[in-house]
């Protein structure tokens, strides 16, 4: 009986170990409003972004984003790309310092891009909605743009992804939507340049060595040649000299 009771004891451990198992690895992570470049986000150039906004309700759809972009490095252009079922509002603020762009002064740059859903339906649940946009010019002097967003939702929830994630440190509940940017697109296309530099070297001492071997099987051939034209006379000279001898 204790045998059975031990073994018994030891299934049903097993068993809640197995079943809390199955249950971490089922229950979902949080999504959170990101972003990311279509490509790469190089300093000192333009790209396009997207903000990927995911619904985390199941009773209600998110049916407003307020992103606000970041004012240590103000962005003078800022094109967001229509998006059906939403409503777009640029708000532009006077800068400090102005901005110089293609040779003229920027005294205002974007600081909040608002999307408003217009068909009643906004993100349902279950769902998450892209919202591009064209930035630029992207700054030489950074490494990463913060960019703060609020989320609305249809019963009137707000989430506030506001918290800057810190280097060394484990993730807030609500991260603010952060891009990393690649290094300027001059260092690339120099190393671009190198390469196709290499490239050319390989393929011009692949071309030298190639004619080098080419002239040496010609020589070698020439000389078999040779070889054999002698060897063909000698043997006619001496044909030659038995028909004398004979006749």
């Amino acid at each position: 009986m204790r045998a059975i009771s031990r073994k018994t004891s030891r299934l049903a451990t097993v068993g809640a170990l197995a079943g809390a198992a199955v249950l971490a690895v089922s229950v979902p992570a949080f999504a959170h409003v990101t972003v990311a470049a279509e490509g790469a986000a190089a300093k000192g150039g333009y790209a396009v972004v997207d903000f990927k906004v995911p619904n985390e309700r199941d009773n209600a759809s998110t049916t407003k984003l307020e992103v606000a972009f970041p004012t240590d490095h103000p962005l003078a252009s800022v094109m967001p790309e229509p998006v059906n079922g939403w409503k777009v509002e640029v708000t532009k603020s006077k800068l400090d310092k102005p901005l110089e762009m293609h040779g003229k002064q920027i005294s205002e740059a974007v600081s909040k891009v608002t999307w408003t859903a217009t068909d009643g339906k906004g993100i349902l649940p279950g769902y998450f909605q892209k919202f591009p946009v064209s930035v630029g010019a992207l700054p030489q002097d950074a490494d990463q743009l913060v960019f703060k967003a609020l989320q609305t939702y249809s019963n009137k929830e707000v989430v506030r992804w506001i918290e800057v994630p810190q280097k060394g440190q484990a993730e807030p509940d609500n991260p603010a939507p952060t891009l990393q940017l690649t290094a300027a697109a001059d260092d690339a296309h120099g190393a671009a340049a190198q390469n196709a530099s290499a490239g050319s070297k390989s393929a011009e001492s692949t071309s030298t060595a190639a004619a080098e071997s080419g002239s040496d099987t010609t020589a070698r051939v020439l000389g078999v040649v040779g070889i054999v034209v002698g060897a063909a006379g000698v043997a006619y000279g001496v044909f030659a000299g038995r028909r004398r001898t004979a006749a």
